[in-house]
């Protein structure tokens, strides 16, 4: 019986493959090992086999080994050296393919021992007589400069690179700008930042300028995509100058690509700035819309990256898509993200003359499935309501046959939305009231209770049940959000200055369970604040509570005016649909590896700022006693405040505070001044933290014969107050 051979494995027999006398046997091993390297397999061990197939004629052939060598190069260093010779030849072949290919390689490969023997070919490369192999050099030199900077500046690299912006090839000069603009930023990014006669930096001159505007034409849309970016950069001296640029880029509107369209509206929108005669200002407003529409006939992904910039856009020039709001109609089969954005948009696009039909689309969209898209359709209703005054009351009918539908989420995003309602247009739509108030079990969300609360203590003089109303708030108190509980505490406090007589008992039984059950501590400041207003000086009260507020309003800008000026000059990047700086979600440096550095820097930080912080307040010897509320002045020579505090240096919390070595720092501060609740605070004769507004004794002359006598003031049980109900017992 014969023993069956062991396996040799596959990357055996790919070895066997690769050396075999027949060329079709050959290219078919190398096509698996490239397959075999798409999917993750470790085929690096094959590298002398591959290599030795790289001297052949047949162009596929020779892409497939080149693409193995970028794949392995940084893995194998020594043997790639070996790979040289066939480079160097490659790039004086006859076909100009093979000698942009060897180029093109070498280039991608970023292996340091190698970089030397890349400086000859390159300088044949850069003055060949095929535009091809040009177009692929100068794409070279950009990564030579990120590798080793001095040795391009050595060689005369950027020099040529300059010349070649002359080219008579037009896609020559597109790959030329777009690699001394990406040096242009290398070199910027550098720290110490490079002088001004630095030859890396790429300053467009007027000369310069018209050879762009000349390739521009007749480019890839990559290339004009890098010239567009690049006469973004470009700072006009005069008004002709900008109007120049304008009327050659505005061609480039009617591109396919919407790319090329967005950039072609960043270097507009920035040269507009030069611009005086107003009527070419809004002719070339009017030329951008029609680009700006076909962008939302795109695939999702697509069209939401253009609504994005179309925000942007909108914010800087109002009447930009004025006559276009059907457009923006959300479509059945429309992403929610889209959706959303196409809402903002509307809103921002909303006039008298549109607002009818505004109000019938987002109608219908309160009657889909998607719940948040609901949501927010009602409240896009309310914002219209909020910026144009003469639809609000066409809105108001709108939102009351949406809460007649009685379904629970819609009716919850109305009445948040009537209370934005009534803030912008107070004491105008009282007679929603009723209907609103009638549908307070429908409502289970915290915002839609506090909306309903504020708007019910907002009106409690003409809400005859206002008091039972409330009552039921207050007598789930303890379970309700700490938003409900504020609104609560804050609408029965109104209640009671405004119908004194009827809403004694309520008021005060919400001030007794707000101080004493309630968990929030700004529940519990706000009660005790409430307490003694209404105990002092009713007149304060009344000032404080119902002070006269602004009516609230809807800014047509959402972005900071000077972040604005910055993202339109970036329309068409990450910055432009993030509406944020470029700086704030990429790390400068190669994969961000100065932000890691700092990152590591500021952990090793901790340490010392812990320490420090401590020294701080065992230092502050004349630091002012801000828990101290009694007015009895302290004896002469002690200290006060936080610098009196008994720092316990021999306890392991202190250690572990300083060591910073803690696992809650927060416990270990209230373990170091653990002697405290006793002695410190305590013995201020305040009663405790908040027991503390207890014993200030209001003014005689501020009582006066009137219901609000009755409330008595929170002090008592003051004396008695156990320590741990401190100020640092909160901890």
């Amino acid at each position: 019986m014969s023993i069956r051979a062991p396996r040799k494995g596959e990357n055996y027999e790919l070895s066997v493959d690769l050396n075999s006398e027949y060329r079709d046997k050959r290219k078919d091993a190398i096509k698996k090992v490239i397959a075999s390297m798409t999917v993750g397999k470790d085929v690096s061990g094959l590298f002398p086999d591959v290599l030795k197939n790289m001297q052949t004629d047949d162009l596929e052939q020779k892409k497939l080994v080149y693409l193995y060598l970028m794949n392995y190069a940084k893995t194998q260093p020594e043997l790639v050296i070996l790979a040289v010779n066939t480079f160097v030849k490659d790039s004086e072949d006859p076909n100009p393919l093979v000698r942009a290919l060897a180029i093109r390689t070498m280039g991608c490969l970023r292996a340091e021992k190698i970089i030397d023997y890349l400086c000859d070919p390159l300088q044949r490369a850069l003055k060949d007589d095929n535009p091809y192999v040009r177009k692929t050099a100068a794409i070279c030199v950009a990564k030579l400069y990120d590798l080793k900077p001095e040795l391009v500046i050595d060689n005369g690299f950027l020099q040529q690179l300059h010349e070649m912006i002359s080219d008579s090839n037009p896609m020559v000069v597109a790959n030329t700008v777009t690699a001394l603009t990406d040096i242009h930023t290398i070199a910027t990014s550098s720290h110490p930042p490079p002088s001004p006669s630095d030859p890396a930096l790429f300053t467009i001159t007027s000369s310069i300028l018209n050879k762009l505007l000349i390739a521009l034409n007749e480019c890839s849309e990559w290339g004009r995509v890098a010239i567009l970016n690049a006469l973004a950069r470009y700072t006009t001296r005069d008004d002709k100058e900008g109007e120049h640029i304008c009327e050659r880029v505005v061609p480039q509107f009617q591109h396919a690509n919407g790319s090329v369209v967005l950039a072609a509206v960043k270097v507009i929108m920035i040269h507009m700035r030069t611009i005086r005669r107003e009527e070419l200002s809004k002719q070339l407003i009017r030329k951008m819309a029609p680009p700006l529409v076909t962008l939302l006939s795109s695939p999702p992904e697509v069209q939401w990256v253009a609504l994005r910039n179309v925000n942007l856009l909108l914010q800087k020039q109002q009447d930009l898509l004025s006559n276009e709001m059907r457009v923006f109609f959300c479509k059945y089969n429309d992403p929610l993200y889209v959706k959303v954005e196409k809402l903002d948009i509307m809103v921002r696009l909303a006039n008298d003359s549109n607002v009818d039909a505004l109000l019938s689309e987002l109608k219908e969209y309160a009657s889909e499935v998607d719940v948040d898209f609901v949501r927010k359709s009602i409240k896009a209703i309310g914002q219209t309501a909020i910026s144009i005054e003469s639809s609000a009351e066409r809105c108001v009918n709108v939102l009351l046959d949406l809460i007649g539908t009685r379904v629970s989420y819609v009716v919850q995003e109305a009445v948040v939305v009537m209370k934005d309602i009534f803030r912008k247009y107070p004491s105008t739509y009282e007679g929603v009231i009723p209907t609103l108030c009638a549908n307070l079990e429908e409502l289970d969300e915290p915002e839609a209770k506090a909306s309903l609360i504020w708007i019910i203590g907002e009106y409690a003089e003409k809400i005859d049940n206002a008091d039972e109303l409330l009552s039921i708030f207050v007598d789930t108190f303890t379970e309700e959000s700490y938003q409900v509980q504020l609104q609560t505490l804050t609408a029965v406090v109104k209640l009671f200055l405004k119908k004194p007589d009827s809403s004694q008992g309520v008021v005060q039984r919400v001030l007794n369970t707000a101080t004493k059950d309630c968990e929030s501590p700004d529940v519990r400041d706000r009660a005790y604040i409430y307490w003694r207003l209404l105990s002092t000086d009713p007149g304060a009260a009344k000032a404080v509570v119902l002070a006269h507020r602004p009516p609230i309003s809807i800014p047509r800008i959402t972005v900071p005016p000077a972040l604005l000026e910055e993202l339109l000059g970036e329309v068409s990047s990450l910055a432009s649909v993030y509406h944020k700086p470029a700086e704030t979600f990429i790390g400068h440096g190669r994969i961000g590896a100065d932000s890691v550095q700092r990152k590591g820097a500021e952990l090793s930080d901790d340490r010392f700022t812990a320490q420090k912080a401590l020294q701080t307040v065992v230092a502050g010897q004349q630091a002012e006693n801000l828990l101290d509320f009694d007015d009895a002045p302290t004896q002469e020579g002690q200290p006060s405040g936080l610098a009196a505090t008994q720092i316990l240096p021999s306890s392991p919390a202190a250690a572990n505070f300083l060591s910073g070595t803690s696992t809650n720092p927060l416990d270990d501060l209230v373990s170091i001044f653990g002697g405290m609740s006793a002695s410190g605070v305590g013995s201020g004769g305040n009663g405790g933290g908040m027991g503390g507004f207890g014993s200030m004794s209001p003014p005689a002359a501020s009582y006066v014969s009137s219901p609000l006598d009755s409330l008595t003031s929170p002090t008592t049980g003051a004396t008695t107050q156990n320590p741990q109900e401190d100020l640092l017992g909160l901890f």
